[in-house]
């Protein structure tokens, strides 16, 4: 028969209806194509590292940045890796852990959210996504409780709920969702205090970017694997907002200009901003 899925070299399982789950019809037909089996069996080798994200929430919708250093042991692997990625047209997802395996679960996510949308006609809820990211994370887990982690931090825009939403997981791939802001990797404990005591809930989108890198700024005053902004280098804070117009990076000189602003009023006063105690 013309079209038959021998004549073409198409695997027969493509002519199928199979499930919505891209990752579910990975696990039936190309197993060995998933994150967790595309690493060497052994011992755990030293691989780099990603950290600080972090998301916060404002009127009308979500924000999630990240440093852009990555280490290797005491090594600095990378100084301009984007941690921060489009999720689809109404979603961001970052990470921290160990950067191969991050960068293909990433990509795993989003070739899941397009699957199911071709699939089921209609976009997953904001949810559901969140729970979607949780099943590629739990995929992982033989290989985090082997040292190779990566905890992703997922936020988008809730059109039922007209705001922003932030979901936060362990090596379970449990969502959890986080009320106004939430951090995750080694300088997440000072990004948060930094996010504690700058947060407001009718920040604007600039005083949120601002946050968002006073907050990286503390992360990376206090922890060695966190990067902060490097002037010399142009090398700046990766942001991305999702508001009802859908998700959009802010261009570098818009986040570099906010930097420098940081970084000059760091010169005064090297502890930041403070919080009113009233």
């Amino acid at each position: 028969m013309i079209g038959r899925s021998q004549d073409q070299g198409i695997p027969p399982e493509f002519f199928e209806a199979g499930p919505a789950s891209f990752v579910d019809l990975l696990r039936l037909h190309s197993p060995e194509l998933l994150p967790v089996n595309r690493v060497p069996e052994g011992d755990v080798p030293e691989l780099p590292h990603g950290t600080t994200v972090l998301a916060l929430t404002f009127p009308g919708g979500v924000m999630m940045a990240g440093d852009r250093r990555a280490t290797q042991g005491n090594r600095i692997a990378y100084r301009d890796l984007d941690k921060v990625q489009r999720g689809d047209e109404y979603s961001a997802v970052a990470f921290a852990g160990t950067v191969g395996l991050a960068l293909e679960m990433v990509r795993l996510f989003q070739v899941e959210l397009e699957h199911y949308e071709k699939m089921e006609t209609v976009p997953l809820s904001l949810p559901g996504k969140a729970r979607r990211l949780g099943a590629v994370v739990q995929a992982n887990l033989a290989q985090a409780l082997q040292g190779l982690a990566v905890v992703p931090l997922f936020a988008g825009y809730d059109p039922d709920a007209g705001e922003g939403r932030i979901y936060t997981y362990d090596i379970t791939g449990a969502p959890q969702e986080a009320r106004d802001y939430h951090a995750d990797g080694s300088g997440s404990p000072y990004a948060t205090g930094a996010l504690k005591k700058l947060y407001r809930r009718d920040l604007s989108e600039e005083d949120a970017a601002t946050v968002c890198v006073h907050a990286l700024y503390d992360a990376a005053d206090d922890d060695s694997a966190t990067g902060g902004p490097d002037q010399s280098r142009r090398i700046y804070p990766t942001i991305a907002v999702v508001t009802a117009d859908g998700y959009r990076r802010l261009p570098q000189d818009e986040v570099s200009a906010i930097a420098d602003e940081v970084l000059r009023g760091r010169m005064d006063n090297p502890g930041g901003p403070l919080a009113p105690l009233r």
